[in-house]
């Protein structure tokens, strides 16, 4: 049972603590069919610095696929806004507190940074569900994926990429998949899996990558990566110039 999903109790936020942070196991699907990270981005990180003035920032985890545990998102939103009146005397410090504290909790490593620059989206075709099959060795992007929070029932919205070195994929069927996710009860990581894992039975795929580009809801957004490979070839871009 998590703490805070669900629950518009909020805890005093005044002073730092790692105790506001909670975590979900990992249910479901064998992890050891890919690989993969869950990008979280948190837009809305402010400390104080040496000097007592206030700083604010993006800051970018990683979080890897085969972690028991990960996160619950609304406790690392509680629990980054802690920080607001918390000093640190060097730039690297609060992420090694951040990356300290969600390890512990999770109990698998960890990494953050700041979040300067945002990579450009790479070049990809949308989703024809004209065509029988989709391109192979090419980027597809199925926008407007839609699905729903089974805690809250707060809809949330993504565009998916894929990229494959077969073109057994059949793209009308692939489409239909993806939609039947619009009213259905899952989180993201959750989303991404079972696309892949669906991919991985249902054609003959030997090579599969595939990325979940969801929307920020709270400041924070949740973008999960799995893939055959061992070198992932995608990184944290944003599809939004906001």
């Amino acid at each position: 049972m998590v703490k805070h999903l669900g629950n518009n109790n909020f805890p005093d936020l005044t002073l730092y603590n790692p105790n506001y942070l909670d975590r979900v196991e990992r249910v479901g699907g064998d992890r050891s069919l890919y690989n993969g990270i869950d990008y979280w981005n948190a837009y809305e990180f402010a400390y104080l610095n040496s000097r007592n003035q206030s700083v604010f920032e993006t800051i970018e985890l990683k979080i890897p696929s085969n972690s028991c545990y990960t996160v619950e998102s609304k406790s690392l939103k509680l629990y980054l806004a802690s920080f607001f009146n918390k000093k640190f005397y060097s730039p690297q410090s609060p992420y090694k507190l951040i990356a300290r504290d969600i390890q512990n909790l999770i109990q698998s490593p960890v990494k953050v940074q700041k979040k300067i620059k945002f990579l450009i989206p790479p070049k990809s075709i949308l989703l024809n569900t004209s065509k029988n099959l989709i391109s192979k060795n090419k980027v597809m992007k199925f926008e407007g994926f839609r699905s729903v929070c089974p805690v809250t029932s707060q809809p949330d919205w993504a565009s998916i990429y894929f990229h494959s070195t077969t073109d057994a994929i059949d793209a009308s069927k692939l489409n239909s998949y993806l939609k039947s996710f619009r009213l259905r009860g899952d989180f993201h990581e959750t989303c991404i899996e079972s696309i892949f894992v669906y991919l991985l039975s249902e054609f003959s795929i030997t090579n599969l990558t595939v990325f979940g580009r969801f929307l920020r809801r709270g400041g924070i957004d949740i973008n999960p990566i799995r893939s055959t490979a061992k070198r992932l070839i995608f990184k944290n871009f944003r599809d939004f110039n906001q």
